[in-house]
């Protein structure tokens, strides 16, 4: 039995993963974390689904670290993640975490590497099983392409509230095509007299509005041909499935950072 945590438990994926969690017969959940502005709004995670599950609701995670195996953590605070983290590996039996949380700068995720070496951490900009999917399918795409005259561009739509642009699901398909084209320049958006493309760049365009769950395409754009590689979320639930599954994986891994794709060996 799996002893779940779940940080982020009053936003919208941390009440998706609640409901999802508790109707797995291999999972307990057993605390739920927010900040300390929300944590006094409800007393237990049961109250946040309609469902009678006593796990207590605290913004304290020292309170309730004894009791969890794994915590998947969506808050919104990227600082706050990182105080969960440093908790985790600092305590005796080293938990695991699943990090889904997005917009972290270049140091946060270089501390993020170094308390992996104390345990196991899943970090995804996005759980999806096919967003990482198509992870994969960018990664083939400009292997195959690559030095051929083909201009790339990222495509990504959501939701009028999401906070930070590009999406973290955006930038980790930037990482794929400039590893894999050794292209190194990205261009965000484009105003005015640009000039001609260069063909050594990488175009990243954020789109913004209503209640888009999260759209990313990639451009395969050459003379007389083009390539779309596009996934589209409808539903929350993806992501929720997604940390829930890597939950289950992470629990008795050893320490080190793991992303979705190795939850799901498509790095084999």
């Amino acid at each position: 039995m799996l002893r779940l945590g779940i940080s982020g438990v009053m936003g919208r994926m941390g009440r998706t993963i609640a409901n999802l969690a508790s109707q797995d017969p291999d999972i307990t959940i057993t605390s739920g974390i927010e900040s300390p502005d929300c944590a006094h709004l409800h007393n237990y995670v049961g109250e946040l689904i309609g469902k009678d599950i006593p796990a207590p609701i605290t913004s304290d995670l020292a309170k309730v670290i004894d009791q969890i195996d794994v915590l998947i953590d969506f808050a919104a605070n990227q600082e706050a993640v990182l105080g969960h983290l440093r908790m985790l590996a600092a305590d005796k039996e080293k938990k695991a975490a699943v990090v889904g949380t997005t917009g972290f700068s270049d140091y946060q995720l270089q501390e993020i590497k170094e308390l992996s070496k104390e345990i196991p951490i899943v970090l995804a900009p996005n759980m999806s099983i096919g967003v990482n999917l198509l992870f994969k399918l960018v990664e083939i795409a400009a292997k195959v392409l690559k030095d051929k005259g083909f201009d790339i561009e990222v495509v990504e739509m959501h939701h009028r509230f999401k906070k930070d642009a590009p999406s973290g699901t955006a930038m980790k398909i930037v990482d794929i095509l400039k590893k894999e084209t050794g292209i190194e320049k990205v261009v965000y958006g484009r105003e005015g007299i640009t000039g001609e493309r260069s063909d050594k760049e990488i175009g990243v365009f954020a789109l913004r509005g209503g209640d888009v769950v999260g759209d990313h395409t990639v451009i395969f754009a050459a003379m007389g041909e083009r390539l779309e590689l596009t996934h589209k979320a409808s539903s929350r639930e993806i992501f929720a499935k997604g940390a829930i599954t890597a939950a289950k994986w992470v629990k008795d891994k050893p320490s080190g950072l793991y992303d979705m794709m190795d939850v799901l060996e498509l790095n084999e």
